[in-house]
């Protein structure tokens, strides 16, 4: 299934940046276009179980995710259950002089009905993945 990797600039300081990317239990508040519904299912120490609600283009996904954050360089999310089982979402944090790179692995895998339906259509996923990116920067940025 789509492997991709995205970069960002951003014009933000990377503690700042860092904070936004990983405070997972705010995205339905700012990103309710993309996170309508987060539930905290477990913490311990830096790693959290959740169950997410996730929309990407037109395709709704409900997964439950392991978060693992190591502040402030980075926010990793395994996808342990669900619509995308398997897939993994790797973000990086590199402070620049003037703001932060943002890097993002993907590597995102599909089951069930939703593998039939991305066979058969157009794959929009890294396309998709980029607008929640940029969601986020801007989000960051302000």
């Amino acid at each position: 299934m789509p492997k991709f990797s995205l970069e960002r600039i951003i014009d933000a300081k990377r503690e700042s940046v860092y904070n936004i990317f990983s405070d997972f239990e705010n995205f339905p508040k700012l990103f309710p276009q993309h996170f309508p519904s987060i539930r905290v299912r477990s913490v311990r120490n830096n790693i959290s179980v959740v169950e997410e609600y996730l929309r990407l283009g037109d395709k709704e996904f409900l997964i439950m995710a392991k978060h693992v954050s190591n502040s402030p360089t980075s926010h990793d999310v395994f996808v342990i259950g669900g619509d995308a089982k398997g897939s993994i979402f790797k973000e990086k944090f590199l402070e620049l002089e003037k703001g932060t790179k943002v890097m993002v692995e993907v590597d995102f895998k599909i089951k069930g009905k939703l593998k039939i339906s991305s066979l058969f259509g157009k794959n929009t996923y890294e396309q998709d993945y980029g607008k929640i990116l940029d969601d986020f920067v801007k989000t960051a940025e302000n």
